[in-house]
């Protein structure tokens, strides 16, 4: 299975019940995106196909900034963003999380 160039409502909504009932794995702090923090999230969205992660603090446009980047470097796609939390996908070769049809 290769990754979907964009998610459908069907699928979303699929994915956003399974993050409600995930913590954040990832927290983007003070600091920002950084290099180490990126290596990470793309190890641990390698691992978990889907994360929840929190922004601990930004502003709304800071924030935006920030959650388009890190769907930029990683290849995943935004299942949802609400706050200063949001969740992005990333199918593996071998998923252990196959998305319905549209």
């Amino acid at each position: 299975m290769s990754q979907p160039e964009k998610l459908s409502v069907n699928q979303k909504k699929y994915l956003r019940g399974i993050a409600h009932g995930l913590n954040p794995m990832i927290i983007i702090g003070a600091n920002g995106v950084t290099e180490s923090l990126m290596a990470e999230l793309d190890s641990t969205l390698s691992h978990h196909e889907i994360l929840k992660i929190k922004i601990a603090s930004a502003e709304r446009e800071d924030r935006k900034t920030i959650i388009d980047h890190v769907i930029q470097e990683t290849g995943a796609l935004l299942v949802q963003s609400i706050g200063k939390i949001f969740v992005i996908y990333r199918q593996n070769e071998e998923t252990q999380l196959p998305l319905p049809k549209k």
